[in-house]
């Protein structure tokens, strides 16, 4: 039998193992960066935004009345402000239970304005520790 010397030899197959490998390891890596990115950008800010927003809109609200007080005492937009602080407070506190005492001295402060009966004690109280849990965040 003649060997023909034309034909080369076969050269050597490459595995392709490798290439996978790393093709998949980039995936799952990339996959794990855009998770973390995804968790840093949205971990606990929802509530904490709900809060602060609570915070201004109390702040908005300006300087409260130190007596009873009637109806056209208030500017219009007072009792807005104290509202959506109330509301806004709640949304946080559902999210993340930390922020229940805020709710809770809103939701006082919210009586007092809609009851325009701005020497009540209690809500003086609440108002005060809210201005002084919104100092904190």
């Amino acid at each position: 039998m003649a060997i023909d010397d034309d034909v080369a030899p076969a050269e050597p197959l490459l595995s392709r193992r490798p290439l996978v490998f790393a093709a998949v390891a980039g995936f799952v890596l990339g996959m794990l960066v855009m998770g973390l990115l995804w968790l840093g950008a949205s971990s606990g800010s929802g509530a904490t935004e709900d809060a602060r927003a609570a915070c201004g809109a109390l702040d908005r609200a300006g300087p409260l009345p130190e007596g009873y007080a009637g109806q056209a005492a208030l500017p219009p937009e007072t009792v807005q402000h104290i509202t959506a602080a109330r509301d806004l407070s709640a949304a946080a506190a559902a999210r993340n239970p930390a922020y229940g005492d805020l709710a809770r001295h809103l939701d006082g402060v919210s009586r007092m304005v809609i009851s325009l009966n701005f020497a009540d004690p209690a809500g003086r109280g609440h108002l005060a520790l809210a201005r002084q849990l919104c100092g904190g965040l």
